[in-house]
C-alpha cells in the first residue's frame, strides 16, 4: 500500500541505476522532500543481454518501460543516465531535473595483474603500463597495447573514433554490472575496456582508470556522466520535489547536447559525440563529433553561447555538422545497423 506522501522512483536493478536511484531519494529527503520508494523495473535492454545494443535498437531500451510505467501512474519519478534517453521525449513526459555531472569522458581500464606485468602482448615491451592511474598518455597507450589490442567496448561512437587511433583493433562488446567486466577484463577477455569514467567513479571503482580519454581522442555521449530525473507533464508535486535539487549548470550542458542530437535526427546508438562545458561564468561551449563507423571519416564542430541559449547552441552546432558532411556519415552508419538487426 502507498504511503500517502511518498514518492514512487523508478529504475533499472543495475548496480550503477540503483546508486543513481538511492542518490537522487537520498538528495530529495536532504532537501526536505517525501520520502522516495525504489520501484525496480526490467527493461528490454536488461533482458537482451546476449546481443550488442547496436544490433536490437540502442541505448533506448533501457527506458522505455521504465517511461510507459511514469505515463501509466504506477511511478512519480524515472531516473535516467541521460545518455540513455531518446533526443525526443514521448508525449506527457519532462526531465524536469539533473545531479551534478560526474566526469563526462571516457575511461580507459587495463587489467589487473601482477606487478611489473607490462604492456600487452605486441606492444612495445620498454613501455611499462600501470593497470592504476597515472600519467599514462595516449600515445603510451597506443605504442603499449600493441598493434591488434582486443579492446571491450560495444559503443559504436567509440569504436568509431578510437579505431582511429587502433586501426587494428579488435573492438567487442561487453556488458553486465560493472564488476561483472571488471572481473572478465582481469581474467584475460581482453587487453582493456574502455568505459565511462563517470560510473567507475560513482560506484567506487575510480581507481582502476588508467587513462581519462581526452576528448582530442574521444569526445563523449551527448549526456555521459548526468543523471536525469524524468516526471509526467504537469505534476507539480513533482516537478516541486525535484526542481530543489537540480543542478543548474548540468542542466544547460544537457540541454545544449540533447538539442544537438535531435538535430542531428540520431538515435542512442549513433557515432555521435557531444560534450557542453560551463566556461566564463555565463557561457556554454560545445565541442562535437560525428564519425564514419569505421573510422574513415569525421566531421568535428564547435560552438560557443550564454547558458540561457543553450539549446540553440547545439542546434546551431548540430545544424554546422550537417553542413560539414555529417548527415551521410548518419546515414551510412544507420544503413549498416540496419543490415546488422
Amino acid at each position: 500500500m502507498d504511503h500517502p506522501q511518498e514518492l514512487r522512483l523508478g529504475t533499472r536493478g543495475s548496480q550503477l541505476a540503483l546508486w543513481q536511484a538511492n542518490t537522487v531519494a537520498a538528495r530529495i529527503a536532504a532537501a526536505g522532500g517525501p520520502r522516495c520508494r525504489i520501484v525496480v523495473i526490467k527493461t528490454d535492454g536488461d533482458r537482451l543481454q546476449d546481443r550488442p545494443l547496436s544490433e536490437i535498437g540502442g541505448k533506448g531500451l533501457f527506458v522505455k518501460e521504465i517511461e510507459d510505467a511514469l505515463l501509466g501512474g504506477d511511478i512519480d519519478l524515472a531516473v535516467h543516465s541521460s545518455k540513455d534517453m531518446s533526443a525526443v521525449l514521448p508525449d506527457g513526459l519532462t526531465i524536469a531535473g539533473v545531479l551534478p555531472r560526474e566526469n563526462p569522458l571516457d575511461a580507459v581500464v587495463l587489467p589487473n595483474g601482477p606487478p611489473g606485468s607490462g604492456p600487452r602482448a605486441g606492444g612495445d615491451p620498454s613501455i611499462a603500463i600501470s593497470p592504476q592511474r597515472s600519467a599514462i598518455t595516449v600515445e603510451g597507450l597506443v605504442a603499449a597495447l600493441g598493434p591488434s589490442p582486443s579492446i571491450g567496448t560495444g559503443s559504436v561512437r567509440r569504436i568509431a573514433q578510437l579505431t582511429r587511433l587502433f586501426p587494428g583493433a579488435r573492438f567487442a562488446g561487453i556488458r553486465g554490472n560493472l564488476d561483472t567486466r571488471l572481473r572478465k577484463l582481469d581474467e584475460g577477455a581482453h587487453d582493456a575496456l574502455v568505459l565511462a569514467a563517470a560510473g567507475l567513479t560513482r560506484l567506487g571503482f575510480g581507481s582502476r582508470i588508467s587513462l581519462s580519454v581526452p576528448i582530442e581522442a574521444c569526445v563523449p555521449a551527448p549526456g555521459q556522466g548526468i543523471v536525469a530525473i524524468e516526471i509526467r507533464q504537469g505534476d507539480a508535486r513533482a516537478h516541486d520535489v525535484v526542481s530543489r535539487i537540480s543542478d543548474a549548470g548540468a542542466a544547460d550542458a544537457l540541454a545544449a547536447e540533447r538539442a544537438l542530437v535531435a538535430t542531428l535526427g540520431g538515435g542512442c546508438q549513433t557515432p555521435v559525440g557531444a560534450l557542453a562545458s560551463l566556461v566564463d561564468g555565463d557561457q556554454l561551449e560545445m565541442i562535437a563529433v560525428v564519425a564514419a563507423l569505421d573510422g574513415t571519416s569525421i566531421v568535428r564542430g564547435q560552438g560557443r553561447a550564454a547558458r540561457s541559449e543553450a539549446a540553440l547552441l547545439g542546434a546551431r552546432v548540430g545544424a554546422r555538422l550537417i553542413a560539414d558532411g555529417a548527415g551521410g556519415i548518419l546515414e551510412e552508419a544507420q544503413r549498416v545497423q540496419g543490415q546488422r538487426t
